[in-house]
């Protein structure tokens, strides 16, 4: 399958790597915006953590290098993929690994946090963690945080935070679903922030 998820002729749009270790709803969110032509990019490497639903999607969505690599991937590792591929942008996408960045890499890889940051972060603050933790600590809003990706846990710069409400009476389950609302239009905003910067610094 061709199109915009294995583009090798056209070096002139952006790269993009996916990281991911669940369903894909994320990654699919980022295909859809790629097909409406509300992001201009193209997907050519997807990597998951382990054996997932996020696999499929990405052969569904005609990715051409699809690897499950578990466990921590080694810097070197990490680097020779994302090279191979000319990778300008990586996204991660529910990935539950901790990153080595690559050299060169840096401020050229990415995360969503389900949570406002720097509150209800760091390891082991994923899924419906982070949600139990907001509603236990009684906060009125929520959202989502996306910052660049460094040596610790959700601890990069940030790149843009979007909230929503904790209504009384939610749970989890229904916190995390508003959330994933307000992700699905932050992140493909983000990733187009930091690419229109990438393409100003080659200027």
């Amino acid at each position: 399958m061709t199109g915009p998820m294995n583009d090798t002729l056209n070096n002139a749009i952006p790269r993009l790597a996916v990281l991911l270790s669940g369903g894909g709803r994320s990654l699919q969110n980022l295909v859809d915006h790629i097909h409406r032509g509300e992001l201009l990019a193209t997907i050519p490497l997807v990597i998951a953590s382990r054996p997932c639903k996020g696999v499929g999607v990405a052969r569904a969505a005609g990715v051409g290098d699809v690897r499950v690599i578990r466990g921590t991937i080694p810097e070197v590792e990490l680097r020779s993929a994302l090279e191979a591929h000319s990778i300008d942008l990586v996204i991660l996408a529910g990935y539950l690994q901790f990153v080595n960045v690559p050299k060169n890499y840096e401020r050229r890889v990415v995360n969503i946090h389900p949570a406002l940051l720097p509150k209800f972060g760091g390891q082991g603050m994923y899924g419906h963690h982070v949600h139990e933790a907001v509603i236990r600590a009684g906060e009125r809003e929520s959202g989502c945080t996306v910052h660049y990706v460094d040596g610790e846990y959700d601890h990069g710069p940030m790149i843009l935070q979007r909230r929503c409400p904790v209504l009384p009476g939610d749970t989890p389950e229904t916190l995390a679903w508003r959330v994933f609302e307000v992700e699905c239009r932050a992140y493909p905003e983000a990733i187009r922030n930091v690419l229109a910067g990438q393409a100003s610094n080659r200027q």
